[in-house]
């Protein structure tokens, strides 16, 4: 597994069976033993990757003295886990030929995590409901936010990893909305609209 890892890392997401097979110091023939095909190859390696994300996750939340902290941490690792291996990131999260794939599972996962922290400010009957919904919205935030990071932050105006981690906090704890208006003074009545 840990050879295969390597392999996309190194290679790419599109890294070959013989690529892998190379990795590891061992035949194309033995790589097919274990992992059947590029897609099962796909589900080991995302599973692994899945283990260890929700492991860092859990205890990130845990750890946080604030539910705002929590969110903080967990952007954070999620983010940081891309950036250290963008080839591996890709290659876990591109869609599969089984939608039941870890990423799924994963995604469900991270989404019942984020919950957790949100929930604890919610004053509400249905907090436990309206954290899922937000959480679940949060994680496709943070995934959409993050692929669209990895592929820009070798532009020179592009947030570090620690500014984008902070403001995607501000989004979703304040509204993106809320975070990016500037306060000033309301317009002048426009004559046009008095009746």
């Amino acid at each position: 597994m840990h050879a295969a890892r390597r392999a996309v890392h190194r290679h790419g997401p599109d890294v070959s069976m013989e690529e892998i097979a190379a990795t590891a110091g061992t035949s194309k023939s033995i790589v097919y033993r274990y992992f059947v095909d590029k897609v099962g190859l796909q589900r080991a390696v995302g599973q692994a990757v899945v283990a260890q994300m929700h492991t860092a996750l859990d205890e990130a939340a845990r750890a946080a003295e604030t539910p705002r902290d929590a969110v903080r941490a967990m952007i954070d690792i999620y983010l940081e886990m891309a950036e250290a291996s963008p080839n591996v990131y890709w290659f876990v999260t591109r869609p599969a030929e089984d939608a039941s794939g870890p990423l799924g599972h994963f995604l469900e996962q991270v989404a019942e995590l984020v919950a957790r922290p949100f929930a604890r400010v919610i004053a509400t009957p249905d907090a436990g409901r309206l954290a899922d919904v937000w959480a679940a919205g949060a994680v496709g935030f943070v995934r959409g936010v993050g692929e669209w990071w990895l592929t820009h932050r070798a532009d020179p105006d592009a947030p570090s990893r620690e500014e984008l981690t902070e403001r995607v906090t501000a989004w979703l704890w304040t509204g993106p909305v809320a975070g990016l208006v500037r306060t000033r003074p309301a317009p002048p009545d426009h004559p046009e609209e008095r009746p």
